[in-house]
């Protein structure tokens, strides 16, 4: 059966902009009778006790999935099952920029900013040998286009950049683009709702899915919660986390955001995808 899901990342407790994320997910999910699922995305930036603090808190908004968490850590085999699918398309090419070099190749003239300029794409054996005593590599993705093309249900359709982007970090550990993407597909996931800043990722995994033979899923990208300065919010602007504000008052914040009864039961009764705000909610908390 498809699938949406919320993917944390388990560095630190949620704040009310997490929260109304995950909320959407959910309702997206159940809205569309898909199943809902939750996945721990441990690779990278993980602070002890916060897996435990943000299942405590989903459960405590009230939201469920239909099968037990997975974590990221625990499904490398994935990983390294996709790097040797495109390993053997000669898909890939060791990297061994740093990511100084990378920013002073960048700011050249005639560059895109950002953009992974190729320094390494096309080493000889002989200079990836060199390198190779001098630090460990990192495995690119050797792309065929320098952009894609995604549909998302809010943003409309949307162009983004693609460029090699890395797939395995120099430490050996899955980057994200190549985690998200594995695990969408093996988890049978076909909505991903998330903040919209990470619309821009969503060409660079769109069209990573399709070299891996993956369906595309359905992108809906929400727009961000802003503290009154607005900048994107973070725990340190105060009062902005279930502990601190008490869940009955989150949640009346959150569904009032959302132009919804404050109560997951009665927000799916009403839910309506084109009736959700398009702009950044500013907390007044």
């Amino acid at each position: 059966m498809p699938a949406g899901r919320f993917a944390p990342s388990p560095s630190g407790e949620f704040h009310l902009g997490n929260l109304r994320t995950a909320i959407l997910a959910w309702l997206f999910a159940k809205h569309t009778h898909r199943k809902f699922l939750l996945r721990i995305e441990d690779l990278d930036r993980v602070r002890a006790g916060s897996e435990a603090e943000q299942i405590q808190d989903l459960a405590a908004i009230g939201l469920d999935w239909d099968e037990p968490p997975v974590r990221q850590s625990e499904r490398s085999e994935l990983y390294l099952d996709a790097v040797d699918q495109l390993r053997a398309r000669d898909l890939l090419f060791e990297c061994f920029c740093t990511r100084r070099d990378i920013a002073e190749a960048a700011s050249a003239p005639h560059t895109i900013p950002g953009h992974y300029p190729g320094t390494c794409r096309n080493l000889s054996a002989s200079e990836r040998a060199e390198k190779r005593r001098e630090r460990p590599a990192a495995l690119r993705l050797r792309a065929a286009t320098d952009s894609f093309q995604v549909h998302d249900l809010l943003h409309g359709d949307y162009r983004g950049e693609v460029d090699d982007f890395v797939v395995i970090r120099n430490d050996g550990v899955p980057a994200y683009n190549l985690a998200v993407v594995v695990d969408d597909a093996a988890q049978r996931i076909d909505q991903i709702v998330r903040g919209d800043d990470l619309l821009s990722s969503a060409p660079r995994q769109a069209y990573l899915a399709g070299l891996l033979g993956y369906p595309i899923p359905q992108y809906i990208h929400v727009p961000l919660a802003l503290n009154p300065q607005g900048q994107r919010l973070a725990k340190r602007d105060g009062a902005v986390t279930l502990r601190e504000l008490g869940t009955e008052h989150a949640l009346q914040l959150i569904f009032d955001s959302l132009g919804l009864p404050a109560s997951l039961p009665r927000a799916l009764e009403v839910f309506d995808p084109t009736a959700l705000p398009r702009e950044p909610w500013t907390i007044h908390a």
